[in-house]
């Protein structure tokens, strides 16, 4: 059984502030996520596995996004977004 028999996938984009670390300006960026969401009925033909799997999964967030562009006009210096947190449970 793979993930996607699981959840349904739906990309979302929320706004999140960081500071360049090469011109030090702040701003406000747009980031990409993937949020997953357990559909309301498991799949048919499920091993007790699969079923167990199925009952203890629960919706989470995935960011797409791992580079930002500075949007200093002067810099515009891609770097890495500084947050090591990349999953988000619902």
């Amino acid at each position: 059984m793979h993930e996607r028999d699981i959840f349904d996938e739906k990309q979302e984009t929320k706004k999140a502030v960081f500071s360049c670390p090469y011109c030090r300006e702040r701003s406000e960026y747009d980031v990409r996520w993937l949020k997953r969401t357990r559909k309301k009925q498991p799949p048919r033909n499920l091993s007790d596995h699969d079923r167990a799997r199925f009952n203890k999964s629960r919706d989470y967030m995935v960011r797409i996004d791992d580079m930002l562009a500075c949007r200093n006009m002067r810099c515009r210096k891609r770097f890495e977004i500084p947050s090591s947190q990349s999953v988000v449970f619902i």
